[in-house]
């Protein structure tokens, strides 16, 4: 299973524009770190893939493994680790995270679609 899950985690990772590890979901967020993380996003205009780490701990020991971040949440940018939900909000507050998506997704990036979650595990 850990060589799936990490190839799952992995893909999710590279592929999706910006990708969101986090306890719960955005429709339903477990954490207060969580739901800072996910505000700064949505307040950027972010377009979130969030995964939801909590309905196996394998989730979170795959992804620290790949990031070599501890802690959760997790935000990645075009495959590249952004970090927590200080550093995120702090970038969010600066301008700096507008301009990290502008840059890495293309100046029309707030244009795309809503929140989404996506199962790591199926």
């Amino acid at each position: 299973m850990s060589d799936e899950l990490r190839e799952k985690i992995q893909h999710v990772i590279e592929k999706e524009p910006v990708a969101l590890f986090m306890k719960g979901t955005p429709q339903f967020v477990m954490c207060g770190n969580s739901d800072r993380a996910l505000r700064a996003l949505r307040e950027a205009g972010a377009p979130v893939t969030a995964v939801d780490i909590l309905p196996d701990p394998a989730i979170r020991q795959e992804l620290s493994a790949i990031s070599g971040w501890p802690t959760i949440p997790q935000v990645f940018v075009r495959g590249e680790l952004i970090g927590g939900a200080d550093i995120v909000e702090e970038l969010a507050a600066n301008g700096e995270l507008q301009r990290k998506l502008a840059d890495a997704l293309g100046p029309e990036y707030w244009s795309a679609e809503d929140d989404r979650t996506v199962n790591v595990l199926s």
